[in-house]
């Protein structure tokens, strides 16, 4: 299961609003791509269906859906969402991930 910080709902909120999605009916599709400094890195879309190999559940009254293979690398995840002037929007704290780059984005096992 993947939770979702305060900070990181409201963000997702605003954003899904502005692409036309509705936090409370759409869905906020979590993924893992190769790619990155690292070797893999986060997919962060939003979604209105899902398939029937999706792993869908709620985290802070946000629904999200997985991918079946993502879904292992991303068990125990926490999104957050970092503001201000230093900030680097959302965040995948993983406790899975053995090394990330730099910039959080992308992550190793």
């Amino acid at each position: 299961m993947i939770k979702v910080s305060d900070t990181a709902k409201t963000k997702l909120a605003q954003l899904m609003g502005e692409d036309g999605f509705a936090i409370d009916n759409d869905y906020v599709r979590v993924g893992v791509k190769s790619g990155g400094c690292s070797g893999l890195s986060y997919d962060l879309t939003f979604d209105k269906t899902t398939t029937d190999t999706d792993k869908v559940f709620e985290a802070n009254d946000v629904r999200i859906v997985v991918d079946k293979k993502s879904f292992l690398y991303l068990v125990g995840t926490t999104l957050e969402f970092s503001g201000g002037l230093n900030g680097k929007g959302f965040v995948f704290n993983n406790p899975n991930a053995q090394r990330t780059c730099g910039c959080g984005e992308s992550f190793s096992l």
